[in-house]
């Protein structure tokens, strides 16, 4: 009711009765669920293309039935519809992975990105897994690298040890007479490098012996006290590096802030770039570290907090080739990514780099588990501690632990954190397993019928077609349960469209066509009603070009494509069967072929026949549901009709929820209803149609009860199944008017 006047004027009142709209919301999305040999596990993964099937599922496996369901799949994608592809759980699948500090662990099952977020992203019992399970990944190499050394310095000597070199000691040299730029000042700088042995290699055969230091510090002492300068280390540069030139004093436990030990000097026999010297530790393959990326120091994001050593590098390598088939192939690799839980790509982006999110959210193949810096693993020997180094400009514990320490431990914020460092690692994941052992690869009927739970719920994902994929199981009870679980679920979503295919063994290496149609007769005969199902007699035979393989493949998947097909060509309320819009793509022959009398049994059990005919090719010969009794919903056409009508309508019918029950509401409402129907009666859909939303059914009692009601009825067309020509012939001297309805 309008604002009344209390004085003349004008006024304006708008009323909007453009809201709302009905339009077709058929997305053509199929659905289907079973055991590939890749993939994240009970995660619908939404796929639009055959090389998308691969690169997140595999390719198809010459073991098992597990072919079928991939081939399925694939015949689905051929005519252009999505598919959401659910990898089926199995009771044996396990994740390879490496473990820490013991043996990879054998019941390591990580199913899919939500899964390893909620209940693995800070397990400490592994290290690196591969992101989906099966034995796909084993012996693939996770290789890691940061920057534990600076140099590897040559030492004469049998007995490191003695020499006072061993890992965590400190390691210092004189500076005299040096410009060091970075200072602020040109004049010469005197005093001494501070460093850390890392790593020790005693020869203790040819003397040949070798420590790895990381430079920490310099310090000036000249002048009044001593001023300390935190440095990162730069090849060649005097100020900053080691050299051969150089006298080395080995300190332990005797600080140097005052000044050099009174140790003797020992004069490098080599000086080497650490990181120049670094391979990927690969077992048939040489990969120099210096090949894939610059050394890595630290992140900018951490730097400007102070903080140090924060960076690293991953590369994953197919070291036996059992992923790609190419040994030492480098798949992966993952640059600067850091030890900082809050780092950043740069101070001004969202992107976080902290090592087990940038994995997570990057890696096609691992995900990363409890770091090294937590606990003293296999890899690391045992726990040293630098000593030496007890302060750093009077701020901050200098002290560098290459392992662990409570400074240095990953994951923390990078705020003035000196980052522990493992240096040149590399980790070989193993212990994943298939569906069971030896690779096998056909799940349990239980675990494929939980997979298709996953679609059970519409209001969480959409699909038009579920998909049976094969009905290969071990028994003929076993396919029929699995087929009866889908057709439940398009029975409670009441949105989609089952597609059910016979029992394997019902059609295929079954010489005797009678045989074949009694089989499937009693197939089909204990399945339940519906017209939101469609059966089909079909198995066609098929080219595996990864396998180099002929196979048979169920049909379900063209039969879901079929429709697929006809709304992309015609529309949902066309018969997806015939020659114009049935024909059956890569089909060369059929497991079962039937005849005119075969069809004849067939059809009235529900059941369309898949046929080949000469010219012609291959071709879903019926458009019945699977509903069991005469209705008009026993047409493909009509079910697909009202599915498509009921699903615009009821986004249509959302835009008039809490407005006011009133002749207004309604008469917009009829305003966007009816131009629809008249469209899908334009475009053959009906052949008629009556939309009543008024007083007549909007009664007070509807009103009161906050209820909106619009009865909305179609005359759907209908398709052509039988068709009969009659041919007369007449006497020379008898009209056609004489005889036209006589016959």
């Amino acid at each position: 009711m309008a604002t009344p006047q209390l004085s003349p004027g004008v006024l304006v009142r708008e009323v909007d009765l453009t809201v709302g709209r009905a339009d077709n919301v058929l997305d053509n999305i199929g659905a289907i669920a079973g055991p590939f040999a890749l993939g994240p596990v009970d995660d619908p993964i939404d796929i639009t293309t055959e090389e998308e099937l691969i690169n997140t599922f595999g390719k198809p496996l010459s073991t098992d039935a597990q072919y079928e369901y991939w081939m399925t799949a694939a015949s689905y994608l051929t005519y252009g519809g999505i598919l959401k592809v659910v990898r089926t759980d199995g009771d044996s699948l396990v994740n390879a992975n490496a473990g820490v500090g013991a043996a990879s662990t054998t019941t390591l099952k990580i199913k899919n990105y939500d899964d390893y977020i909620n209940n693995y992203s800070e397990a400490t019992n592994f290290t690196y897994a591969a992101k989906h399970p099966g034995r796909w990944a084993n012996n693939l190499k996770v290789c890691w690298i940061d920057d534990k050394a600076d140099q590897i310095i040559g030492i004469t000597t049998t007995d490191l040890n003695n020499a006072g070199a061993r890992i965590g000691f400190g390691v210092t040299t004189t500076l005299s007479g040096v410009v060091v730029a970075g200072l602020g000042t040109t004049s010469a700088f005197s005093g001494y490098l501070k460093g850390i042995i890392t790593g020790v290699n005693t020869d203790a055969v040819g003397g040949q012996s070798t420590i790895e230091v990381k430079i920490v510090s310099q310090v000036e002492t000249v002048g009044v006290g001593t001023t300390e300068t935190k440095i990162e280390y730069a090849e060649g540069t005097t100020a900053k590096s080691l050299s051969t030139s150089d006298s080395l004093i080995f300190v332990n436990n005797s600080g140097i802030n005052t000044g050099l030990s009174a140790s003797a000097g020992y004069t490098p026999r080599t000086v080497e770039d650490w990181y120049d010297q670094q391979t990927l530790g690969l077992t048939n393959t040489t990969i120099f570290w210096k090949e894939i990326a610059p050394r890595p120091t630290t992140n900018v994001y951490v730097d400007d907090r102070d903080g140090h050593n924060d960076a690293a590098h991953i590369a994953v390598v197919d070291d036996q080739g059992t992923v790609t088939g190419i040994r030492g192939n480098l798949i992966e690799k993952h640059i600067s990514i850091s030890k900082a839980f809050d780092a950043i790509s740069n101070v001004n982006s969202p992107q976080k780099i902290w090592y087990e999110n940038y994995l997570a959210d990057f890696s096609d193949n691992i995900y990363a588990g409890g770091n090294p810096s937590n606990a003293i693993d296999a890899y690391h020997g045992t726990n040293p501690v630098a000593t030496g180094f007890s302060t750093y400009s009077g701020t901050k514990s200098e002290s560098f632990n290459p392992i662990s320490t409570g400074d240095g431990l990953w994951g923390q914020n990078a705020q003035g954190v000196t980052f522990a460092a493992i240096g040149n690692t590399s980790y070989t994941l193993t212990s994943g397993e298939d569906y069971s052992s030896q690779g096998g690869m056909q799940p349990a009927l239980g675990k494929v019928i939980s997979s298709y739970g996953l679609f059970s719920n519409k209001d969480e994902i959409q699909v038009d077609y579920l998909i049976m994929g094969p009905g290969g199981f071990n028994s003929e009870s076993e396919s029929q349960a699995k087929a009866n679980y889908i057709i439940s679920v398009a029975n409670s979503r009441k949105d989609c469209v089952a597609t059910i295919g016979a029992h394997r063994g019902n059609v295929v290496n079954v010489t005797n066509p009678d045989t074949q149609t009694n089989n499937l007769v009693n197939y089909f005969s204990s399945l339940q009603s519906s017209s939101y199902a469609v059966f089909d007699s079909g198995y066609k035979y098929m080219y595996d070009r990864f396998n180099n393989k002929f196979r048979y493949v169920p049909c379900n998947g063209d039969v879901a494509g079929l429709m697929v097909r006809t709304s992309i060509v015609a529309y949902p309320w066309f018969s997806p069967a015939g020659q114009q819009r049935g024909i059956i793509n890569n089909a060369i022959k059929l497991a079962y072929n039937p005849n005119k009398a075969q069809r004849d049994r067939l059809y009235p059990q529900r059941v369309n026949s898949i046929i080949t005919q000469p010219g012609l090719g291959t071709l879903l010969f019926g458009d019945k549901t699977a509903l069991g009794y005469q209705s008009a919903f026993d047409r493909i056409n009509v079910r697909r009709l009202f599915l498509t009508v009921e699903q615009a309508l009821q986004r249509a019918a959302e835009a008039q929820l809490f407005e006011l029950n009133d002749e207004l509401t309604r008469a917009n409402f009829k305003n966007i209803v009816e131009p629809y129907l008249r469209d899908v009666q334009a475009k053959r859909g009906v052949y008629g149609f009556l939309v009543i939303c008024d007083t007549s059914n909007n009664t007070p009692d509807v009103i009161d009860n906050n209820e909106f009601r619009a009865d909305i009825f179609l005359k759907p067309a209908k398709s052509i199944n039988y068709v009969t020509l009659t041919f007369v012939a007449t006497r020379t001297g008898v009209s056609f008017e004489e005889v036209a309805g006589r016959v």
